[in-house]
């Protein structure tokens, strides 16, 4: 069993401190979620992305699929009457922002926003929680995106006129939601968006002579040109290494190598040898160009590791998996060490202090993503 010890004190953060503080001071008693609590545990009044939205409703359905006791299905209806209450436009795709009262601020559909929404569709369905169509309302989304959004060759477009660069973070998230639906059994159309998401990434998005993922495109899916172009993020080296495996799984494509080359890229260059953090990002030839560690690239460090760690047969390289596992979640518990358990501070900086900031709610969905196969692998769930 991985991780025993480890597992038990994250089960014990989630349950005892993290999901309950969330829902009694992290919901919005008018609707929705805060998106932050400061340090002494009062919400920061702001206004509210659908991002966070879908997030803090996906979180609280994954706690109550790990165990946690508390209300979690009112927590997650609570998110999703929101989100889809205030944030759906009339062409079916989903505005950006509102005020707290829920008062449309922004009508821009993010591409990254759209793909969380279908994200959290996908697990509210699965939980069996709300009470319209959720796949009807998911399939309208993917319709509107593929009339709305389509590249003309293969993925997705930012806008509508055109907007450049593209980028790979929103259809990483893309590739997430469409798997969500098919882990459900519902292929259609979600399962064919997916396997051209994982062609796209294996063919297009990643550097052949390194193996790393970047960020930024220009229109015809090449490196968009100058320092945007070279922009190497780790944590999502470790966050499409673990979709790659993972399609594998639901899809059965095999580009277990494609995987391997992107954790080892993070790995080789994306830890700083001093706080042993995964760092914001490098350039192409694996260079830090920016030092601070934000808390998001720990968790999916520390969920790719154990992914690889159980899908390895050879004990030797577990155990470097293992040991990768191990040494992700000592970090991570660095930026659980607050004076208010189940908050986080969200930026370590080089010189070994945190910024001093509210506790971002959008954490949360990283941090349950990898306590989720945390508590598996250590038998807690």
């Amino acid at each position: 069993m991985m991780l025993e010890a480890e597992a038990r004190w994250a089960r014990e953060w989630l349950f005892d401190a993290a999901l309950p503080l969330w829902w009694q001071a992290g919901a919005d008693p008018s609707g929705g979620f805060y998106e932050k609590i400061a340090l002494d545990g009062t919400p920061v009044i702001a206004p509210r992305r659908l991002r966070v939205q879908t997030r803090q409703t996906y979180a609280f359905i994954e706690g109550g699929r790990l165990g946690w006791p508390g209300p979690w299905r009112e927590a997650a209806a609570h998110g999703l009457s929101f989100f889809m209450d205030r944030f759906r436009r009339p062409d079916g795709l989903y505005r950006s922002l509102v005020a707290p009262d829920g008062a449309p601020l922004d009508e821009t559909a993010d591409l990254y926003d759209q793909a969380f929404v279908l994200f959290a569709l996908a697990q509210a369905h699965a939980a069996g929680i709300g009470d319209t169509d959720l796949l009807a309302a998911a399939r309208t989304l993917q319709a509107e995106l593929a009339a709305q959004r389509a590249h003309p060759v293969i993925g997705f477009e930012e806008a509508n006129p055109r907007s450049l660069p593209l980028r790979s973070n929103p259809h990483m998230h893309l590739l997430e939601a469409q798997l969500a639906w098919v882990a459900e059994g519902i292929s259609e159309p979600f399962e064919g968006v997916a396997r051209a998401i994982v062609e796209l990434g294996a063919t297009r998005l990643i550097d052949p002579e390194t193996g790393a993922v970047g960020e930024y495109y220009d229109g015809d899916w090449h490196f968009a040109e100058g320092a945007a172009g070279a922009v190497r993020e780790p944590g999502h080296q470790f966050e499409w290494a673990y979709l790659f495996r993972h399609a594998g799984d639901l899809l059965g494509v095999d580009h277990r190598a494609a995987s391997d080359r992107l954790y080892a890229f993070g790995t080789r260059f994306g830890i700083a040898p001093d706080r042993r953090a995964a760092i914001f990002a490098v350039d192409a030839a694996g260079v830090p160009t920016d030092p601070r560690a934000r808390l998001w690239a720990q968790t999916e460090r520390l969920r790719t590791a154990l992914v690889f760690a159980g899908a390895t047969l050879d004990g030797e390289v577990r155990e470097a998996f293992v040991a990768d596992a191990r040494e992700a979640f000592e970090v991570l518990k660095v930026y659980l060490d607050v004076p208010v358990a189940g908050l986080w501070r969200d930026q370590w900086l080089a010189d070994g202090a945190f910024v001093e900031e509210p506790s971002p709610a959008s954490s949360f969905y990283h941090i349950l993503s990898a306590f989720a196969v945390l508590l598996k692998a250590g038998g807690h769930a």
